[in-house]
């Protein structure tokens, strides 16, 4: 039997968060699709809580600016 390394496991962090906490209120740029594509797969799918690592203000902000993106064509409801 083949046995894992093991490692250290290193644990996801907000990227919209400081280091003095969650700035409030929580608010991602609807118009920054670059940052908006990297909470999205390739199938237009957005990636839960534990797989981007945002903290859950910041989750529900990403979610509204993803659905704004999306009605203004500025990012795709499927993928390619």
């Amino acid at each position: 039997m083949v046995q894992k390394k093991q490692g250290k496991v290193r644990k996801n962090r907000c990227r919209f968060c400081t280091k003095e906490g969650c700035p409030r209120p929580a608010f991602v740029d609807y118009k920054d699709v670059g940052t908006l594509r990297k909470m999205c797969t390739g199938q237009g799918k957005m990636f839960s809580r534990k797989r981007s690592g945002n903290c859950a203000a910041f989750q529900r902000a990403v979610k509204d600016a993803v659905k704004r993106a999306r009605f203004l064509a500025l990012l795709p409801y499927v993928g390619e």
